[in-house]
């Protein structure tokens, strides 16, 4: 119950942190966590399969992480891409912090965390990768794509991974839907009970 509320600006509870040892891009990472943040003792299974099934990100250029957590997502991509820059946004202000530092346990510059009204609006993304949170509602989570996937770069890719049951099929078939005739949506993949999903932007 500790994550119920991950999704607050201001999750209550204290801010205590606990240390976390995970794989992340192949090797065994020393990190921190904290309660009051989705999935705090480990990588979810959504995350673990979309970092098992995406191809790499774009070598360069500008990647996002929508609901960064800790930072599984954002680290790995800040690994994989060291020239790229990675831009992790959170509503939780715990999350933002703890990536950040996380980010800095690994050596990692090229990451950032930020809440979302602090990203340059004038940015694009080569890259994006999110296990969006399903959980905060249809209209939030429409809302929330629909702030972030229309600024993909031309020839960019964003990749996310739902769960089937809670509603996989029918956010592809709303972003096929939704998304102007520049974007393609299609199911790259389905693992257990996960699906992933590809959202790509045509080349200018």
């Amino acid at each position: 119950m500790e994550s119920a509320h991950y999704f607050s600006a201001q999750p209550a509870g204290p801010f205590t942190r606990k240390p976390l040892t995970v794989e992340l891009a192949g090797a065994t990472r020393r990190l921190q966590t904290s309660s009051g943040i989705f999935s705090p003792d480990s990588i979810d299974k959504g995350t673990a399969i979309l970092l098992a099934e995406v191809p790499p990100p774009a070598p360069q250029g500008n990647l996002l992480d929508i609901g960064c957590g800790w930072g599984p997502i954002a680290l790995t991509m800040g690994l994989m891409a060291p020239h790229a820059r990675v831009h992790a946004v959170d509503v939780n202000e715990r999350c933002v912090t703890l990536t950040n530092e996380n980010a800095a346990l690994l050596d990692l510059g090229n990451v950032t965390a930020c809440l979302p009204d602090d990203v340059d609006p004038a940015l694009t993304f080569d890259t994006i990768w999110s296990n969006p949170p399903i959980r905060i509602g249809k209209d939030g989570l429409h809302e929330l794509l629909l702030t972030w996937l229309p600024r993909l770069a031309p020839g960019g890719n964003a990749w996310l991974v739902v769960q089937k049951n809670l509603g996989a099929d029918s956010l592809q078939r709303w972003l096929a839907e939704t998304l102007d005739g520049s974007f393609s949506v299609s199911r790259e993949s389905t693992s257990k009970s996960f699906r992933v999903l590809r959202i790509r932007k045509e080349s200018q």
